[in-house]
């Protein structure tokens, strides 16, 4: 579809085609592994090469990510994360960036009790520019979907390889900023797919819109988001830097030292390989 309106989305894919080259698109979950921590990853993304930010929202039954995320989600949520708090980040993130975007991305049930409308309201004065929620089909649009764009907040899908063109009409109907295509059937953090059959999906994706596309899950190291940026105008790594925070906390899941860097490092690499491909 086309928007009535502009996000940094938009205007950051359109910033990156100008250059030539595909978005780092990072995730890592709102108050990972506690919230002063998370909040230092998140301010410091950009600046190791994130050119789009997604933010989890964390939920207690995340059915859709595999076990880095899920566990990602669980630390947070034992370690007072709330709805608010993930709001509150993304505000005073903005107050020293104005213009990486920002995509919170999860599960319905959180913002069905916020609940919707005042969900939206906050989301939008807090700086947010898209959300991703993988469980409300293009048959609920009305319940999320068009309400968030009244708010001038996109709603990007998620396309599989199983998406076909019977099907692909109805996922990009309403779609804004861009698509996410995950190369992989299954959960977050699976194995990686084959580049060539990616790239093919990508190309019959673009044939039927102008909506950038986005290639995630099974992304891991820099050679991987190389391979995986041809022919798509972003890479999604997620997984990956959730397992790096992971690997860096205590026996008892408290951060160390190492934390921030061990998450911002993996996305300099990452960055460095997009930028030189």
């Amino acid at each position: 579809m086309t928007n009535t309106f502009e996000t940094r989305i938009d205007r950051r894919f359109a910033a990156l085609k100008t250059e030539g080259r595909a978005a780092l698109v990072t995730f890592v979950t709102a108050g990972d592994p506690d919230l002063e921590t998370s909040k230092k990853i998140l301010a410091g993304l950009p600046k190791a090469g994130a050119d789009v930010i997604e933010l989890g929202m964390p939920f207690s039954d995340p059915m859709a990510d595999g076990p880095a995320i899920q566990a990602s989600s669980l630390r947070a949520l034992k370690a007072g994360q709330k709805m608010r708090d993930t709001l509150a980040m993304v505000r005073e993130f903005r107050k020293t960036d104005p213009d990486t975007p920002i995509v919170l991305m999860g599960y319905y049930n959180p913002i069905y009790v916020y609940p919707v409308a005042a969900f939206l309201e906050d989301a939008a004065a807090a700086g947010v520019d898209g959300l991703i929620v993988v469980d409300v089909p293009p048959e609920a649009d009305d319940e999320l979907c068009l309400p968030a764009r009244d708010k001038s907040i996109n709603f990007i899908r998620l396309a599989t390889p199983t998406t076909d063109d019977k099907r692909l009409p109805a996922v990009l109907k309403n779609t804004s900023g861009f698509l996410y295509y995950v190369s992989i059937t299954g959960i977050t953090g699976a194995g990686a797919a084959n580049p060539d059959d990616v790239q093919l999906q990508v190309a019959r994706i673009k044939k039927a819109t102008t909506l950038p596309v986005a290639v995630g899950f099974g992304v891991r190291t820099p050679e991987q988001a190389r391979a995986m940026a041809k022919g798509a105008d972003g890479v999604v790594v997620g997984s990956a830097l959730v397992r790096a925070i992971e690997e860096s906390l205590t026996e008892d899941g408290r951060p160390t030292g190492n934390t921030v860097g061990s998450v911002l490092n993996l996305v300099e690499g990452l960055s460095a390989a997009l930028r030189s491909s």
